[in-house]
């Protein structure tokens, strides 16, 4: 049975996705399209000073799934008598670089162009790594939108970044992030005390913070791990570190940029496909690059061969994956309701997105990636929602 393309969920793009974050907090500072800023059907309450915190990994099923380690965020799920949380999607694929640049800009994959996490560099016979921003491309020409930070900033609102140091100069953070000041700090803790220092310096006052490694504990032991458990609670206490401290007039939003799902490691248990075997030579014929990552592929085919490797594709994954040629995939609005001409390129001729528990891996040409336990890039529940929680001080 061939998974139909219509059951496939399309984020909500424009009224409750991660790319509506920023839009609709810029509305609050009175900031519209009139200023450059994206439109939404976002609303969120006004606050002269709002901080964004941003936890990679941590997805909505996660957090309630979890209540014993992360008390204090879902005291702030709707459930609770306190909470007026919500989920919200990503945007596809549910990877890092595509998140951040969608939250950033305020914009849907298609437009800001960081479609994947291995996209082709359109024209050329070579992958370009976006997360790692390798090899290197103009980091403007392949992101021309401005973001919403450099609007704000713009318009007198104080606006930092407050993340590891590590990311103040990396062409990600330039066309995701930029905008206002970096302020780079080495701990969690040290993040969330100048956070809110920041936010009560002035009037007005936008920022970000950042914290990574509840991603990285998840894609080493997975999210049914002691470690990841650990980490979480290490989250759950920033979190609550942070709002302790906040300011009159200020509201707090923790998000995230995707969630996460354990893939079975065992090749008993079948879910993983490895691209590289040599049983799936079906799988390998016609195809120029394999792009993408497991859970999310962008498959770029010889001249010529697009429609067989469509049909072979879908012939051995079309139970397990939603397999869509690039129109296929532009019309079902994965990438968004607009998808840029220059961004055209970089999504593969066929793109295969997993629906249940399984993964496209390449043991040869991505061993790293192929050994993780957490995996995401799916529109899956598990990996395209994350929550946006709230806290508000009067």
């Amino acid at each position: 049975m061939t998974l139909p393309l219509s059951a496939a969920p399309v984020p909500a793009y424009g009224s409750a996705s991660l790319a509506d974050v920023l839009p609709a907090i810029a509305a609050g500072f009175g900031l519209t399209g009139t200023d450059g800023v994206p439109g939404t059907g976002l609303e969120l309450p006004q606050a002269d000073r709002v901080c964004v915190f941003l936890v990679d990994g941590l997805g909505w099923e996660l957090i309630r799934s979890h209540p014993d380690e992360a008390p204090f965020l879902t005291s702030l799920l709707p459930s609770s008598l306190a909470g007026s949380g919500r989920p919200l999607t990503v945007g596809f694929p549910s990877t890092t670089a595509t998140s951040l640049a969608s939250f950033g800009t305020g914009r849907p994959p298609g437009e800001h162009g960081l479609a994947g996490y291995l996209v082709r560099i359109p024209g050329e016979k070579r992958l370009m790594n976006q997360l790692r921003w390798q090899p290197h491309v103009m980091p403007r020409s392949w992101q021309p939108y401005p973001t919403v930070f450099q609007r704000t900033h713009a318009a007198g609102i104080s606006t930092c970044q407050v993340s590891s140091p590590m990311f103040e100069f990396t062409p990600l953070t330039e066309v995701a992030l930029s905008g206002g000041e970096f302020l780079g700090r080495l701990t969690g803790e040290e993040r969330m005390d100048l956070a809110a220092e920041r936010l009560a310096a002035t009037d007005r006052a936008l920022v970000y913070t950042y914290y990574s490694e509840l991603d990285a504990m998840g894609h080493r032991h997975g999210v049914g791990s002691d470690a990841w458990r650990g980490q979480l609670m290490v989250v759950d206490r920033l979190a609550q570190r942070l709002a302790e401290q906040l300011p009159p007039r200020s509201a707090l939003y923790v998000t995230a940029d995707h969630g996460m799902v354990d893939i079975p490691t065992d090749p008993g248990a079948g879910a993983r496909v490895d691209f590289d075997a040599p049983e799936q030579q079906e799988l390998r014929e016609g195809v120029l690059l394999l792009g993408g990552e497991g859970r999310a592929r962008h498959v770029y085919a010889q001249p010529g061969a697009e429609a067989e490797v469509l049909a072979a594709w879908r012939e051995q994954l079309g139970d397990r994956f939603w397999i869509a040629s690039r129109e296929e995939a532009i019309e079902a609005g994965w990438f968004g309701p607009v998808v840029d001409e220059r961004v055209r390129g970089r999504i593969g001729d066929v793109v295969a997105v997993a629906a249940a528990e399984a993964a496209v891996v390449a043991t040869r040409r991505e061993p790293g990636e192929s050994s993780m336990v957490g995996l995401h890039g799916s529109m899956h529940p598990g990996e395209q929602l994350v929550p946006l929680l709230e806290v508000r001080r009067g």
